[in-house]
């Protein structure tokens, strides 16, 4: 058992409304916990032109090798609209044995579980444990997260530190504890389409040059082809068109300019950058002058089958009796960043109910899961 309560501090957490780019003290009160551990704690502000600054936390107990590190965000989604919310969103109150609130499963209930865990295990083998453990806490993984997990890591590199493995607390169960863990994400990159014609009336084509149709035809030359049929660890690649404004409330004026953006979630069978040149391939073969613009959120990656996942799996097993999914699904989180650094895998509470109104996380699964944060840390430092 731990000296902390992961369900009471899953509570005190969610009191602090830490809609991305605030804190709201909610790192300060995670501090509080840990530096009577033993943990020593950095508290790291990162800042960008055209960004907002953002407060971390890095908390490591133990200088020595192994180096285990449990990673996540502190920062939520805000609550949407008020009115549909049972309860109040940052109150963190039990009801029918269900925390409530805005982070309830992303993804403060599993920061709080692996806290516990951290110290129930040290706990038990401070005195005489050789390796180290380490919390990576970011205040922007729901916002632009520049200012965050990213460079965290080049922080923690530049100080001579290695992370030999790291489990991300991201709600990665879809129906019960224990029935997936992911091992890698699909990559991210998100494009602008500005298409430029000549403005004209519509009695009169042959004076104008229509940019809806050219950008029509680019659309199609881009979701017509197929661009892969995944594999055995991803599923297909697949371009999305999020929006088509031309914004032309005249309907006798042929506009001069009409906008598109679509998104690409693709496997590690491609690249941001081989698919960018595909696109503007694409767009080229239709000509006229047009411009794009193009944000990477991140690559596809892949943390291949081994000795953290296993590790993972079976302490999960051990707890649930459920054998776990090892899967890719979902959208970006910051293991995309970690992977440049160390073996990582996610593994937390249910999904369901995540970034929606009434969020809320079960009692007994922030327990389970504290539990099986405990049985990966026993088993990675197994002999240590």
């Amino acid at each position: 058992m731990s000296s902390i309560d992961p369900v009471a501090l899953t509570q005190a957490l969610i009191r602090h409304p830490s809609v991305t780019p605030k804190d709201e003290g909610a790192l300060g009160r995670l501090e509080a916990v840990l530096q009577p551990l033993g943990f020593t704690c950095h508290r790291l502000r990162f800042s960008e032109p055209g960004t907002p600054d953002i407060d971390n936390l890095y908390a490591r107990w133990g200088t020595g090798a192994p180096h285990f590190c449990f990673a996540g965000h502190m920062d939520v989604v805000p609550v949407g609209d008020l009115k549909g919310w049972t309860v109040d969103p940052f109150a963190g109150e039990i009801v029918d044995g269900q925390v409530y609130g805005r982070g309830a499963a992303d993804m403060k209930g599993a920061v709080a579980a692996f806290t516990a865990a951290a110290a129930a295990f040290l706990e038990k083998h401070g005195k005489g444990f050789k390796g180290s453990i380490s919390l990576l806490i970011t205040g922007d993984e729901e916002g632009p997260a520049i200012n965050g997990t990213a460079k965290m890591l080049k922080w923690v590199a530049e100080r001579g530190e290695t992370i030999d493995a790291c489990v991300v607390g991201e709600p990665s169960n879809e129906s019960h504890m224990g029935d997936m863990i992911k091992v890698g994400r699909r990559g991210s990159v998100n494009y602008g389409l500005t298409v430029t014609g000549t403005q004209g009336h519509v009695a009169y084509p042959h004076l104008a040059d229509n940019p809806n149709h050219r950008l029509v035809t680019m659309l199609a030359a881009l979701t017509e082809p197929e661009l892969d049929k995944g594999n055995e660890w991803f599923q297909q690649s697949s371009l999305q068109v999020t929006t088509i404004d031309v914004g032309n409330p005249a309907h006798n004026v042929i506009p001069a300019i009409a906008r598109a953006g679509f998104n690409i979630r693709f496997n590690d069978q491609h690249t941001s950058e081989k698919l960018t040149d595909w696109v503007r391939k694409r767009l080229d073969k239709v000509g006229g002058t047009y411009d794009l613009d193009v944000y990477v959120s991140g690559e596809s990656f892949l943390t291949q089958p081994g000795r953290l996942s296993e590790t993972v799996s079976a302490a999960a097993a051990a707890v649930t009796g459920r054998n776990a999914r090892l899967s890719t699904t979902g959208g970006t989180s910051d293991a995309r960043f970690i992977c440049r650094y160390a073996p990582v895998v996610e593994f937390g509470l249910i999904s369901r109910t995540m970034h929606k109104v009434d969020e809320r996380a079960a009692v007994a699964d922030i327990r389970t899961l504290t539990t099986i944060y405990g049985g990966i840390l026993d088993r990675f430092f197994d002999g240590q």
